[in-house]
């Protein structure tokens, strides 16, 4: 089933591209080769507004069978428990947490230590020490 739908939108697909190119953009197109835009042509008034129409259906076409090939998918990886490689990969990494502040028989490490003000040398401006 889910192959009949890909074949199916890689289908639509081609036809949308075909209408899409049958279309001129400055709205001459097919309908101007049969006599201008009121023609009269096997009981369409206009073929500009059958090739638009022709246009949204496979568009609508396309999204829909788009969705429905989603909830497909969705749907059977729910039944048989199947996730994406990502979603495995999320699952088994363990995310590290917060570390004690300090390990039994461990010292503290002062080398990083924020020094007291009295520690800090003055500034000097060398700019206008002469």
């Amino acid at each position: 089933m889910y192959i009949a739908l890909i074949s199916i939108i890689v289908f639509i697909c081609v036809l949308l591209i075909l209408v899409v190119l049958a279309q001129n953009p400055k709205g001459g197109g097919l309908s101007s080769q049969f006599g201008g835009s009121t023609s009269q042509l096997m009981g369409v008034k206009r073929t500009g507004d059958l090739l638009e129409k022709l246009t949204w259906g496979f568009a609508i076409a396309l999204v829909v069978l788009t969705l429905a090939t989603h909830t497909m998918v969705g749907s059977s990886n729910e039944t048989t428990g199947a996730r994406s490689i990502n979603e495995e990969r999320a699952r088994q990494s363990q995310v590290p947490g917060a570390a004690p502040a300090t390990l039994p028989g461990s010292t503290t490490d002062t080398t990083a230590a924020i020094p007291d003000a009295a520690d800090i040398p003055a500034m000097v401006d060398t700019a206008t020490k002469k």
